[in-house]
């Protein structure tokens, strides 16, 4: 069994206001429960969290400064953390100064990509910015990673795919306005890799459950704000909603589980 923990959407931007939602996010986080459970409790047996997903949209200008501040809050430059902290970018951020700041990587403008891989499956991190615009796809070579890096694993175990874009329509005109590209494309990845158990992302600033191409689709909830879905008023952003975190399950049937709670 996998357990995973979600954010996203942090827009770190120097602002009191969004450094304190993150640190708050980040402390709750930070004081999990840790540890081996007695024996006695075999039933009930604490699990761990495996690993901290960041679904892109970290930095609000995709400046050094505030990837600096993230890697900061996210425990990246000391290696002060209980757990991997794996992430990717949004349409917010900027490879270079992502890569430098955040990563401690060599600047450069490739499509950031990453996989971690544990003992029940792996996740692979995957970039659908598109440099220099608020355009979304998976481009030709983070397409060529995933089918390289599902090989070199060769089906031995599930996989969860994360980005920043979703695939498909939330029924709000703002992330529908803004949805990954060429989702027809992906759904044809999905059909040739019954491995990929599922699909994680962010941007939308709301937790939302649905599928994609026969698969479970999982949008988590922002740090920054809550969008306010068209029935609940003419307010977009609630800036009064307390950020989101996400927990997801991949258990060892492959079957995804997600639970959300609020940060208060």
């Amino acid at each position: 069994m996998l357990v995973l923990a979600h954010i996203s959407d942090l827009h770190l931007d120097g602002s009191t206001r969004a450094t304190e939602r993150a640190e708050r996010v980040r402390d709750r986080l930070w004081e999990l429960p840790m540890g081996v459970p007695p024996a006695r409790a075999k039933s009930r047996a604490r699990r761990n969290v495996d690993a901290l997903l960041v679904t892109g949209d970290i930095a609000d200008h995709g400046t050094e400064p505030e990837y600096e501040e993230a890697a900061r809050i996210l425990g990246l430059r000391d290696g002060d953390v209980p757990f991997p902290v794996l992430t990717c970018p949004g349409n917010h951020d900027s490879r270079a100064p992502y890569r430098k700041a955040l990563l401690g990587l060599p600047g450069a403008e490739g499509p950031v990509n990453s996989v971690q891989v544990f003992d029940d499956g792996a996740v692979l991190m995957c970039d659908s910015s598109v440099p220099g615009s608020d355009d979304r796809e998976l481009d030709e070579e983070t397409y060529g990673w995933i089918e390289a890096t599902l090989d070199e694993l060769d089906g031995g175990l599930p996989a969860l795919l994360a980005f920043h874009h979703p695939p498909v329509a939330l029924h709000h005109p703002l992330p529908d306005s803004c949805q990954l590209r060429e989702s027809g494309r992906l759904a044809g990845l999905l059909a040739r890799r019954p491995e990929i158990a599922g699909l994680i992302t962010g941007h939308a600033h709301t937790p939302a459950a649905t599928s994609f191409a026969g698969r479970p689709l999982v949008v988590g909830p922002g740090v920054t704000w809550t969008l306010r879905l068209p029935w609940e008023g003419e307010q977009v952003a609630d800036r009064d909603a307390p950020p989101g975190i996400a927990f997801h399950v991949l258990d060892d049937s492959g079957r995804l589980t997600s639970h959300f709670r609020v940060v208060t």
